[in-house]
């Protein structure tokens, strides 16, 4: 399932330090009234909670690092979700010996410092999640 989209505006900015990097894009979302969207970051985060989607159990298990983090690449999408813009994104990190891991990206992680790109995208009709009984997951419906 899938559709053309056409893109629109490209915004971009820096988050405050100490902010949660979650919340703080979606609030860039809204602020900006974008419901549709692609997002990249790099910077840096001084905790971090990251999570794994278990297939077989259908739950999300989380891990946190309290410690700072390098953010080596954050690409996501936004869409739809309980009337208001969701941001759905994962989040590569590495350590201060350079090992790398991540997941997907989940409240709890704290900006040090992050530069971030939002491109808007525009649609006939909207993406919007919704339960997904093949997976349990929350996905696009009727994305085609």
């Amino acid at each position: 399932m899938y559709r053309e989209i056409r893109k629109g505006r490209t915004i971009m900015g820096r988050l405050a330090k100490g902010v949660d990097l979650l919340a703080a894009l979606e609030q860039v979302c809204r602020e900006t009234g974008v419901n549709l969207g692609e997002l990249t970051a790099i910077g840096a985060v001084s905790k971090a909670r990251v999570g794994y989607y278990d297939q077989e159990r259908r739950v999300y298990a989380f891990e946190q690092w309290d410690r700072p983090l390098e953010i080596l690449s954050l690409a996501g999408n936004v869409s739809l979700k309980d009337g208001g813009p969701f941001v759905h994104a994962h989040v590569t990190l590495a350590d201060d010996r350079g090992r790398g891991f991540g997941g997907h990206l989940a409240e709890g992680t704290a900006v040090f410092a992050c530069e971030f790109v939002l491109r808007e995208y525009l649609s006939e009709k909207e993406y919007v999640r919704a339960p997904d009984a093949d997976t349990g997951l929350s996905l696009w419906k009727d994305a085609g």
